[in-house]
C-alpha cells in the first residue's frame, strides 16, 4: 500500500534555512494547489525566504499569505517572465529585498492551442516557446549572475513527461517546448557547474491540478482531450497510473525541494520523474 502523500501538512525539517528562493509562477490559475504554488509554499514552510513571482499578483499574494500563515517569510512581486526587462527588474528586486538568491525554480509554462499539426499556427508556437523556455533562458541568465558572485546556487526547471514521450493525443507545440526545456537545462548544467551551481530539472507526469480545468478559448481544458467533465477525465488519468493515481502539486514540489537543497550538492544535468511509473509504461491493442 502507498504511504499517504504529501500536502501542506507535511512536517517541515527546515530545508531551506538560510536561502533566498526565486519562485516564478507561484501562483494558481484556480482554486487548489498548482505544481508552482505548492512548490513555493513548501520552501517557505522549510525556512526560506521566498519571493513569489507571477504574471498575476493577486495570485502571487495567495501564495505569500499561505506561507505566512505556515510561519514562513515570503513577499511577491508581479513579472512577466518573458520580458527581458522585467526579469532584471525582478531579479534586482529580490536581491534588493533579501540580499541575495540561493535557488531559482522554474514553473512557467503552459500549452497553448495548437496540439495537432494542421491546428499550430506560428503565432501561437512563438507564444508557447516564449512562455514555456524563452522564460527559463531569461530567468537563469540573470539569476546565474547574482549566485555566480556568492556561493552559487541551485536551479530547478520544471519540464514534463511530454518532453521525453507522446502521450497519445497530440501536444506537439507543448512538447516541443518540454523537449527543449530538458536539453537547456543540461547544456547550461555543465556551463554553470565551475561556478558552483546546479541546474536539474522535474519532469511531472499526469498531476491533478487547477491547470488540467482551466478555461482555454472559451473550453475546458479536458473538453480538447474529448472528456465531458472533470471528474471523467480524472478518472481516465487516474486509470492509467501504475500507482492508481495522478500526482499532486506536492508530489512535484517534494521533488524540487530535494534537487534545491544541499542534500543534491552533488546532482546536476539530471531528471527527476515524478509520474507513478506510468512513463514506464505503453499502451494496450
Amino acid at each position: 500500500m502507498l504511504h499517504p502523500a504529501p500536502d501542506e501538512h507535511t512536517p517541515s525539517r527546515a530545508r531551506m534555512a538560510g536561502k533566498v528562493i526565486i519562485a516564478s509562477g507561484a501562483g494558481s490559475v484556480g482554486d487548489g494547489w498548482g505544481n508552482g504554488k505548492a512548490a513555493a509554499f513548501v520552501y517557505g514552510k522549510e525556512g526560506g525566504k521566498v519571493l513569489c513571482v507571477d504574471y498575476r499578483l493577486e495570485a502571487a499574494e495567495e501564495t505569500v499569505n499561505l506561507i505566512k500563515r505556515a510561519g514562513g517569510e515570503a513577499s511577491a512581486v508581479q513579472c512577466d517572465v518573458s520580458d527581458e526587462s522585467d526579469v532584471v527588474s525582478m531579479v534586482a528586486t529580490c536581491i534588493e529585498r533579501y540580499g541575495q538568491v540561493d535557488v531559482l525554480h522554474n514553473n512557467v509554462g503552459g500549452q497553448g492551442t495548437g496540439r495537432a499539426l494542421n491546428t499550430i499556427t506560428v503565432e501561437d508556437w512563438n507564444a508557447t516557446f516564449s512562455r514555456n523556455i524563452t522564460s527559463a533562458m531569461l530567468t537563469s541568465r540573470e539569476v546565474a549572475k547574482h549566485m555566480e558572485s556568492k556561493n552559487g546556487g541551485a536551479i530547478i526547471n520544471i519540464a514534463s513527461i511530454a518532453g521525453i514521450r507522446h502521450l497519445n493525443v497530440p501536444t506537439a507545440v507543448y512538447s516541443a517546448t518540454k523537449g527543449a526545456m530538458i536539453e537547456f537545462n543540461r547544456n547550461i548544467a555543465i556551463q554553470l557547474a565551475p561556478k558552483g551551481i546546479r541546474s536539474n530539472c522535474v519532469l511531472p507526469g499526469y498531476i491533478d491540478t487547477p491547470f488540467i480545468k482551466r478555461m482555454v478559448n472559451g473550453k475546458r481544458s479536458y473538453e480538447y482531450k474529448g472528456y465531458s467533465s472533470a471528474e471523467e477525465y480524472c478518472a481516465a488519468r487516474d486509470a492509467i497510473i501504475p500507482t492508481g493515481r495522478m500526482g499532486t502539486g506536492f508530489d512535484v514540489a517534494y521533488a524540487a525541494l530535494f534537487l534545491a537543497s544541499d542534500e543534491a550538492t552533488h546532482i546536476t544535468a539530471t531528471e527527476i520523474i515524478v509520474d507513478g511509473g506510468v512513463t514506464q509504461t505503453c499502451p494496450g491493442v
